[in-house]
């Protein structure tokens, strides 16, 4: 057995399996912890996900922008990190590229990305899921 299998194997987090499943595009909120001192308090992030890379499930990881006060704020976080509290979709978006970087360089109504309709359906555990609704012509 190789022993970085092992490594590998031994950091697996199951919380990460229980993400929903977002790409570039989609608007999602990251609650995450804080600590200030010995407390911790949640927090949450809303923005767009612009990129999500990294091949091996201990190195990946996804960037989230947001317009905070007219300054773009953009924060990288790690798939396994333990500060992650919940991960929720939002909207999700319909965009061509895996890595969006060129919304740092437009504002306003440029910036807005065209929303994909969702279905929400259950499936055979009773759990809702949400499916691309189907385009009617």
């Amino acid at each position: 057995m190789d022993l970085m299998k092992i490594v590998e194997d031994s950091f697996k987090n199951e919380k990460v399996a229980s993400y929903p499943k977002f790409k570039a595009g989609d608007t999602i909120v990251v609650t995450y912890k804080i600590k200030e001192g010995d407390k911790f308090r949640l927090q949450n992030f809303r923005g767009v996900v612009i990129q999500i890379s990294g091949s091996k499930p201990s190195t990946k990881t996804f960037t989230i922008r947001k317009v905070s006060g007219g300054v773009g704020v953009e924060r990288i976080f790690p798939f396994n990190s333990p500060f992650i509290d919940s991960i929720t979709v939002a909207k999700y978006g319909k965009v061509r590229r895996a890595r969006i970087f060129y919304l740092r360089d437009i504002s306003g109504k440029k910036a807005r990305i065209k929303e994909k309709k969702m279905v929400t359906l259950l499936n055979e555990e009773g759990a809702n899921v949400a499916a691309p609704a189907a385009e009617t012509k």
